[in-house]
């Protein structure tokens, strides 16, 4: 009989007007892969805090037993001491250090207070082997990418004697290469070390490829453990377990209707801000049509976002060159607040730290953009900002306490929601959608693409940049392929394919 390396019995956690864990039972066999899915809000996360001691002891009830012994973590040392480790979403490295120091950060190659630097490479070296890192350990992190960064957290978890290591959501900023190369490194861990492992994904085909079970949650209740080669291993199986129904289209039904084009862009050329010797986005040139929504696909690192945040007022680079229309008109665009009245809105990828002000509520977040629009003399009407920030809580469906709830407190779709009500509620014509479904469950990105479509049933020009192809695929009507900062190729709905694509990407390297 496998043995049960982890027990966690009757959690119950509560939050201020929500009761986030209720009666939670799950057991963890030793050396397998196990997985947590379900809707954003469902309790994954909570879960694996109270585990780690992120919440501690006292803060919930029920009990947790690892190891066959009773434990209290009161915070995070507490759990790794007897062999817990876990990553977050947002990683927990100092990007000003290197990757060795990264690697034994709170857990100093020290004696006597006086750390031994030589030893900490050596060591660092034998961890960033197993997981596959060959830059030297005196690199610093900010030198590397983010899946490369991923792997110094894995060596930083290995470094303190891991048992059992937690992944939240390890491949939502990673491209497919990246992803594909970490879940590789999983399996390893878990076969030739025996490291038991917990992982929380939103790609759902991810864990059906690595993970012995999966564990469906729902309303902060396990809905079913599913175990492979013993119970149904399908996307439709676990997509019904986490929104409670069958899911029949991924992508709502639309019917297009797309008129003039209505926002150009001609020659836009943009130098790094930091190399302005350095092109980033080399002479592209687009149009999108009232009511259409154009997809940029293209590899992590294609210019994407550069282009999209160098657009909006320059956000981004120096050097920054080329005609925009709108309507006819040339904009001149000096600013974000200039193009935030020439109507343009940028939903950024990076919600938490460039989206919303997460510390404030979500009254205060929906009216950032436009306060204009709920004052007068710049004095802020507190009633008027209620009434709309009500209304589009209620329109966009953001589960909440309320609008006085702080966003760091929602899940991701709901953040999500937030950011896009922002951006409706200054009334662009042109909107840039960065990654908008990235961390976010099925369900979710189903209510975000329903959105999507209504703004452009009311004739906005929609730009969606998006990593996963057949999210692309799904929503536009017209897709641009960017590579190495240009446009390499423009396909309509009928043409695209994830192989037209990526033959587009592929021949325009050579």
């Amino acid at each position: 009989m496998a043995e049960i390396i982890l027990d966690m019995r009757n959690i119950t956690k509560t939050f201020p007007g929500v009761k986030a864990l209720d009666n939670v039972n799950l057991q963890v066999e030793k050396g397998e892969i196990h997985a947590l899915v379900g809707e954003n809000g469902a309790g994954k996360s909570t879960l694996m805090n109270v585990l780690s001691g992120v919440y501690p002891f006292g803060t919930y009830s029920g009990e947790i037993v690892f190891e066959g012994k009773k434990c209290e973590f009161r915070n995070v040392k507490d759990s790794e001491k007897v062999g817990i480790a876990i990553i977050h979403q947002e990683l927990a490295l100092n990007p000003f250090m290197t990757i060795a120091e990264n690697i034994f950060l709170c857990n100093e190659c020290a004696r006597n207070g006086i750390i031994n630097w030589d030893y900490t490479r050596q060591e660092a070296r034998k961890l960033m082997k197993k997981v596959g890192l060959t830059e030297d350990p005196d690199t610093l992190v900010m030198d590397i990418g983010i899946g490369k960064q991923q792997l110094v957290e894995i060596a930083k978890a290995l470094s303190k004697n891991v048992k059992l290591l937690i992944l939240d959501e390890p491949t939502a900023a990673l491209n497919d290469e990246d992803s594909n190369n970490l879940l590789n490194l999983l399996l390893e861990l878990n076969q030739e070390h025996g490291i038991t492992c917990i992982i929380i994904s939103h790609k759902i085909y991810e864990v059906i490829r690595i993970a012995d079970k999966i564990t469906v949650i729902r309303d902060g209740m396990i809905v079913e453990t599913l175990k492979r080669d013993v119970d149904e291993f399908s996307e439709n199986r676990i997509i019904k377990g986490m929104v409670g129904r069958e899911l029949v289209s991924r992508f709502p039904e639309r019917t297009p209707n797309i008129g003039e084009v209505r926002f150009e862009v001609k020659d836009w050329v943009v130098y790094d801000p930091l190399d302005d010797s350095r092109m980033r986005i080399n002479h592209v040139s687009f149009n999108v049509r009232s009511g259409e929504i154009v997809g940029i696909a293209g590899l992590m690192g294609a210019g994407r976002t550069e282009l999209a945040m160098s657009l909006f007022g320059k956000a981004y680079g120096r050097k920054i060159s080329g005609t925009v229309i709108k309507d006819g008109k040339e904009l001149v665009l000096k600013s974000v607040r200039d193009a935030i009245k020439e109507g343009l809105a940028y939903v950024t990828e990076d919600r938490k730290t460039a989206g919303l002000i997460l510390i404030d509520n979500i009254k205060r977040n929906i009216t950032l953009a436009r306060l204009d629009k709920v004052s007068k003399n710049l004095v802020i009407s507190e009633e008027l900002e209620t009434i709309v920030s009500e209304e589009l809580r209620q329109r966009l469906n953001i589960k909440a306490s309320g609008i006085y709830q702080k966003t760091g407190e929602l899940s991701g779709g709901n953040q999500q929601k937030v950011v896009l009500s922002k951006w409706i509620f200054a009334e662009p014509d042109v909107i840039f959608l960065d990654e908008p479904t990235r961390g976010i469950d099925v369900g979710s990105k189903y209510e975000i693409y329903s959105i999507i479509n209504k703004l452009a049933e009311q004739g906005k020009c929609i730009v969606l940049i998006s990593s996963e192809l057949p999210e692309i695929l799904g929503i536009c009507d017209r897709i641009y392929i960017m590579n190495e900062g240009r446009i390499v190729g423009e396909m309509n709905k009928a043409e695209a394919s994830q192989e037209n694509i990526m033959k587009c990407i592929l021949e325009s390297s050579r």
